[in-house]
């Protein structure tokens, strides 16, 4: 009996596509730009987390009836805005009273209601922009509206092998650059995780492992305010704001991004 032939090689290009996707189950998880990248490849829709506060702004305005518009961090927002009829907002500390839009959710949830506002950051925001490109759905989901998302997805027949749902923690930047997984986007996207653990496909190993970190925070809010990013924004004088993010569950707005406009499903 002649022995087997040793396994043929596999490229590092072809075992990307083969492993990096999470194939074989209904919702999936990974990091940032590059994991958004890897499962909108795959995936028949993305759900885009940035908790601190890409997402929360997008489901105040949202909410209050406004388009939001993602776009990049960068001085190039202003002039997309004009383009398109927009108002674009600014940093956190550049609102004056006639221009109080921002990235900021306490901000935006008394702000004067437009019709479109342009919303750059460089984390959920660029994600979003950039997942908009593929034409694929991508639903922008926080604490705040974790359970709705997951409930929506389900509805829409989202979370087979065949139809697979992509959560993406967006993470923060160190100074280089590189990504910060950090804790608030971990919970936002297990709470969206958790909404969907029952799917037909299932969840994906690091979905699952996602979704353990929520079962083992008895206290979410309390996470999140003790983040480095709830810190960083709470002695920054934001406190606000992470208080507007950690309300858990008391949402039932889903925006989802069509032709690069993020309105409620």
């Amino acid at each position: 009996m002649r022995p087997s032939s040793p396994p043929r090689p596999t490229s590092a290009e072809a075992l990307a596509a083969a492993v990096y996707g999470q194939p074989g189950s209904g919702a999936r998880f990974d990091w940032g730009l590059t994991g958004a990248a890897e499962l909108g490849r795959v995936c028949a829709v993305l759900v885009v987390v940035d908790v601190l506060s890409f997402t929360t702004a997008v489901e105040v305005a949202v909410g209050r009836g406004m388009r939001v518009h993602p776009f990049p961090w960068g001085e190039q927002a202003g002039d997309y805005a004009r383009r398109v009829g927009a108002v674009a907002a600014v940093g956190r500390r550049r609102t004056t009273p006639e221009h109080p839009w921002s990235l900021s959710p306490a901000a935006l949830s008394t702000a004067p209601v437009v019709a479109d506002l342009v919303l750059p950051s460089p984390n959920g925001s660029a994600i979003s922009a950039a997942a908009s490109a593929t034409g694929m759905p991508v639903v922008a989901a926080c604490l705040r509206n974790a359970p709705a998302v997951g409930r929506w997805l389900r509805h829409q027949g989202y979370g087979s092998t065949d139809a697979p749902i992509g959560v993406v923690a967006s993470g923060e930047r160190w100074p280089d650059g590189s990504l910060r997984p950090s804790v608030e986007d971990q919970l936002g996207a297990a709470s969206v995780l958790d909404a969907l653990s029952g799917v037909p496909g299932g969840l994906s190993v690091e979905a699952a492992m996602a979704l353990a970190a929520l079962a083992s925070t008895p206290d979410v809010p309390a996470a999140v305010r003790g983040s480095v990013s709830g810190r960083e924004l709470i002695e920054g004088g934001f406190a606000q704001d992470v208080e507007v993010a950690v309300r858990v569950g008391v949402s039932d707005v889903v925006p989802v991004l069509r032709q690069g406009v993020f309105s409620a499903a």
